[in-house]
């Protein structure tokens, strides 16, 4: 368990029987799970768990239903509620030109083009058609900015910053 791992999302309930739990992630249009053969579970205990992917299938409400090797009876899923769900960083595919691990994003500062500090990246939402990169930092509660081009034409992980283009509201 020595890898650097992500955050992807949680379990939110037990489903049948024989263990399947509903997983929930923070990005519904993810398949981090076809792509890993394992996960790692941080229950609310505070212990953490590694577990066997054997199948994963669709649920409602964009959920999934997953099958660990470790976990084969309903009492066994129950235990996994709430448990946040993390994936090894070796186990993923190295992102092409232009993509980013969301993970790798978190924390990063963030500058305006003239250079001034907008806070850090804190959280990563997923709830439309592109993310958006929630900023907090002194000056301001939230600035939330479409990651997109557009808007974040720097992205320099080497560096550890993003330069972004906050949204302008024009008065009439």
């Amino acid at each position: 368990m020595n890898s650097p791992t992500f955050e992807f999302g949680y379990v939110s309930k037990a489903h049948g029987l024989d263990g399947e739990v509903v997983v929930r992630t923070y990005d519904p249009a993810s398949d981090v799970l076809d792509e890993v053969d394992r996960v790692l579970a941080h229950k609310r205990d505070g212990t953490q768990v590694e577990l066997t992917v054997v199948e994963v299938r669709e649920g409602p409400a964009a959920n999934l239903l997953v099958r660990f090797e470790q976990v084969g009876k309903r009492f066994e899923g129950e235990a996994l509620v709430g448990s946040k769900l993390f994936v090894f960083r070796d186990d993923l595919e190295a992102p092409v030109e232009g993509e980013y691990f969301q993970g790798d994003l978190l924390g990063l500062p963030a500058f305006d083009e003239q250079g001034n500090s907008l806070g850090s990246i804190a959280e990563i939402w997923n709830t439309g058609p592109v993310p958006n990169l929630v900023i907090r930092g002194e000056g301001h509660d939230e600035l939330l900015v479409p990651f997109i081009d557009e808007f974040v034409p720097v992205v320099d992980l080497p560096g550890r910053r993003v330069v972004v283009r906050p949204l302008q509201f024009v008065g009439d």
